[in-house]
């Protein structure tokens, strides 16, 4: 994919970005080699690559899922400015 300094000028609109007319070039270069690259990748076959949560093959510890905590509920509420029907109640930020 070939960029033009008429597309750059355009993602910079786009991406409410300032860009003076003396660095419209090197992010032309920049751009075109990272959408270079883009092309690269998607040319390689990954047909039979199963996809991978890491790059790394690594195992979690896994802990024993159990509650270690004691019902704080009512201690925590009891302290709060304003309550109701078990929610806390807080001030209107929004107009």
């Amino acid at each position: 994919m070939s960029l033009t300094e008429a597309d750059v000028k355009r993602m910079a609109h786009l991406a409410r970005i300032e860009i003076a007319q003396q660095e419209v070039a090197p992010t032309l270069s920049q751009l075109s080699n990272i959408m270079g690259l883009v092309e690269q990748m998607q040319a390689v076959d990954t047909e039979g690559v199963a996809p991978m949560a890491h790059a790394q093959d690594l195992s979690l510890r896994l802990r024993e899922d159990r509650v270690t905590e004691t019902d704080q509920h009512e201690l925590f509420q009891s302290v709060a400015p304003e309550v109701e029907a078990g929610l806390y109640l807080v001030p209107k930020v929004i107009e």
